[in-house]
């Protein structure tokens, strides 16, 4: 089970920061009208809210470069909480930004899993 845990997050990481990196308009298909993401303290709700919000980022090109992956199993069965710490390259920027980043993922029933919540903060200091 933990095993499957662990799984379960670092392949979502590693699908989600692709996505991010590279074709960021993709990532609407995570979330669904239930998902909430707080981004630097301002809260979202919904697929479209949130697509929006990350699509309108003042950059365009960036790259993401994990440090750490954490996952746990959650309340909710099949659930898993997952937590990210790494660096943000903004394109033309000499130094990378920290940042520190948890989902909750619940599984679709369709073998899958949506971003049920979404938490990004900028580590400063």
């Amino acid at each position: 089970m933990e095993e499957q845990v662990e799984m379960v997050g670092k392949a979502f990481v590693d699908h989600y920061y692709h996505l991010f990196d590279n074709n960021r308009t993709e990532l609407v298909s995570l979330y669904q009208p239930t998902s909430m993401l707080t981004f630097e303290g301002q809260r979202i709700q919904g697929v479209d809210d949130i697509s929006a919000k990350l699509n309108q980022l003042p950059f365009d090109q960036c790259r993401h470069v994990i440090s750490t992956v954490d996952s746990q199993p959650s309340a909710f069965a099949g659930g898993v909480v997952v937590f990210v710490s790494g660096c943000l390259q903004l394109h033309g920027e000499e130094h990378p930004l920290r940042f520190s980043q948890m989902f909750h993922l619940i599984p679709t029933g369709q073998g899958s899993y949506f971003v049920q919540n979404d938490m990004f903060r900028l580590n400063y200091g």
